[in-house]
């Protein structure tokens, strides 16, 4: 939220070297506007020497490669996790970074000594398997992710949805002018958030019993943390990732106790609708 507003500067410090978030953040899906974040940080720049110089760094992992070009909108360095959608698969781990030639040698010498390089043999799943069916795999899982979303936001036990491919979605118009595929059409991703009803305490608990009903009974939603799958996986991240924090403090915190984020896979659209219907029946 700091970084779309027009306090970047009150946030920079002397010893300030990297302002570094992911777009759209997770789990609600906010964006952050790179174009100009990036600009304000130029200016910025202008008044530093080049050894003080702040880079911007972007975690792709959510849109990929495929819905979203960071370095074109003056990002310095794009980072990314090869285990989600550009595997696209759940087999193999990595990640890497993108940025200018020039650093090439600096990111090596880091890599020699801290370790973390790709076989060979890890590396060739990514290649042959991954990159060649992302754009295919994006295609589909956004029309899924789109029918699902707009289904959940017609459901009288769904507070609101956040999916950038929604009319609907606070951010469109920036959605509209980042997330864009390599032919320049509108590429939302696969990923969306939903929020039950009720108070912050009834919201998570009605979370942890559609979670609890979908790991038991449900052929189409695995029960995960991950993203970029070819499988549709589900998470409630008041009850799981931020499970050691009070209900309040996630509140504080912006979690919303009734959230949950779905990152969808290559399963029929109407049968994940199908369901989430009687998953959300029990509650």
């Amino acid at each position: 939220a700091h970084l779309n507003g027009a306090d970047v500067e009150e946030l920079v410090r002397p010893n300030t070297r990297m302002i570094y978030f992911e777009t759209p953040v997770n789990p609600t899906l906010e964006l952050i506007d790179m174009e100009s974040l990036c600009a304000k940080v130029k200016n910025i720049n202008a008044g530093r020497r080049e050894e003080e110089r702040i880079f911007v760094v972007v975690d792709n992992t959510f849109a990929s490669p495929y819905c979203q070009r960071p370095l074109e909108f003056g990002v310095d360095f794009v980072v990314a996790s090869l285990t989600k959608h550009i595997s696209g698969f759940g087999t193999d781990m990595g990640g890497i970074v993108v940025g200018p030639k020039k650093y090439y040698g600096e990111m090596m010498l880091y890599r020699k000594d801290f370790g973390g390089v790709l076989s060979g043999k890890h590396a060739w799943p990514f290649l042959v398997y991954g990159l060649p069916s992302l754009a295919t795999r994006l295609r589909q899982t956004m029309r899924t992710a789109t029918e699902l979303a707009k289904f959940l936001e017609t459901h009288p036990k769904v507070d609101h949805v956040l999916y950038p491919g929604l009319e609907s979605f606070p951010q469109r118009e920036l959605a509209r002018k980042q997330m864009r595929s390599y032919d320049g059409s509108f590429a939302p991703s696969s990923l969306l958030y939903f929020v039950l009803k009720g108070s912050p305490e009834e919201a998570k608990e009605k979370g942890m019993k559609l979670m609890n009903w979908l790991a038991d009974k449900s052929l189409s939603y695995t029960l995960a943390v991950s993203l970029g799958h070819c499988k549709t996986l589900i998470e409630h991240p008041s009850s799981m990732t931020h499970s050691s924090m009070a209900c309040d403090d996630q509140v504080k915190a912006g979690i919303d106790p009734g959230g949950v984020r779905i990152a969808c896979g290559l399963e029929e659209p109407a049968m994940l609708i199908d369901e989430m219907e009687s998953g959300l029946k029990q509650i």
